[in-house]
Formats: C-alpha cells, structure tokens, sequence
C-alpha cells in the first residue's frame, strides 16, 4: 500500500514538470532584447523667444531609421539553392614473375622441410609470379535548397562611425504547444532603406538569421539520443 501511495504521488509531482516542457510562453533571448533610445538633454527654460531649443521639428525629415532606437522593417527574401556532384574512379594492375634460374644447364630443385606450407616439399624450384589487381569507384551527389519569406521589424542598436546602422531584433510567435522565434541581425547602409523604412534582407552585410522552434511539434522532429548516438562519429558501425 505504501508503495502504491508513493507512487501516486511521483506521479503528481511529475505533472507540473511534463506541463513546462510543453508551454506556449516564449521566452526572450536576452541578446536580441530591443535597446530604448537615447534622452537628449532637457531644454532649457524659456527666454520669451517663438523657437525655443528642444522643441524643434524637422520639416524635411523622412521617417526612415537613423538613430539609436529607432524602428526598421526587415523584409525576409532569402533563398538558396545548392548542387554538388562527384564521380571518381581509380584503377591499378601490376605483374611480376621470375623464371627458376638454371646452373650448369640444369634447373635449380631442392626439398624443403615438412612444416613449410607448399603443396610439393620435393624438387622445388625458386621461379615465383606474383599479380594484383586493385580497382576504386565511387559516386556522390548532394542536393540543398532554403526558402524564408517574410518580414520582421528590427531596432537600431548602435550608429557606425561611417553612419552605418547595426540592427538587431527578434520575432516571438506562440502557436499551439510550440513557439516559434525568428532572429536577425546585421548591419545596414542607410542609401539602402527604401523612403517606406524598409529593406530587403539581401541587402543587409554580415547577415545572422535565424529560424528555429521548440515544443512538442519540434520535439517530434527532432531525433532521439540514441538514434543521434547511432549516427555519430563514436559509433563503431
């Protein structure tokens, strides 16, 4: 009876835990957390004049992203495609014989002892032939091909000594029992931003996107240890 309450009560221990490992909450990656714009100065007071410092407002001022802070729209246009063939075939052939010398005109022969491994132990000859053949083929071929569509609304993080912008952000989508996360990162030139604040991820350089998900559709999806085991360099078949 004590061993069927103690059990009982493993298992509603356990409950909570198998519920963690199915939550739909996403969780942010600290890395890609958005940084808050820089507060100017406070203005000072007023002097009585019509323009006061501080309340200024540009006229001529489009609303693509320059600033620490500042918003940018990412549009996702990646796509790879990857081909790789290869074919090699090696082949080797060598002979050699030697005849059984002669002396005085007459055919070397001799007996060897009984433990040597030879058909004949008497009247042999030294006359040997040796031939190898040794042939190699192989084939190899390899496919690849990625798509990612979409867009993404990144911040800027850091302002370049050359006006570049350096963006950085992360996209959290919670979709039944599983969460999917889209990161970016890079560095954009400002001629690239299009006057709607966009640009394409093509143009970005030093480009890090990401694509990934957890729960239980990515856990599905994902190969056990053991078959990972299996599969791996350690294993010995």
């Amino acid at each position: 009876m004590d061993r069927f309450r103690n059990s009982i009560l493993i298992m509603i221990m356990t409950l909570p835990l198998l519920a963690g490992c199915y939550s739909t909450t996403p969780t942010r990656d600290a890395a890609y957390a958005p940084i808050r714009p820089v507060m100017p100065p406070p203005a000072p007071r007023g002097n009585g004049a019509i323009y006061q410092a501080g309340y200024e407002q540009a006229w001529f001022e489009d609303i693509r992203a320059r600033r620490v802070g500042d918003l940018l729209t990412v549009n996702l246009v990646e796509s790879t495609q990857a081909n790789k063939s290869a074919t090699t075939s090696t082949a080797k052939s060598s002979s050699n014989s030697i005849t059984n010398p002669t002396l005085f005109g007459q055919s070397m022969q001799f007996n060897v002892p009984g433990f040597v491994p030879v058909p004949n132990n008497k009247d042999v000859g030294l006359g040997f032939s040796l031939d190898s053949t040794h042939d190699f083929s192989g084939d190899g071929s390899a496919t690849q091909s990625n798509a990612l569509n979409g867009s993404i609304t990144v911040s800027v993080i850091e302002v370049l000594p050359n006006n570049h912008l350096y963006v950085r952000g992360e996209k959290r989508i919670g979709i039944n029992q599983g969460t999917e996360y889209v990161r970016l990162s890079g560095i954009v030139r400002p001629r690239d931003i299009t006057p709607g604040n966009t640009v394409d991820s093509t143009r970005i350089a030093d480009p890090t996107i990401t694509y990934v998900g957890e729960g239980a559709l990515a856990d599905a999806n994902s190969m056990g240890w053991l078959a990972r085991f299996f599969n791996s360099v350690l294993s010995p078949f």
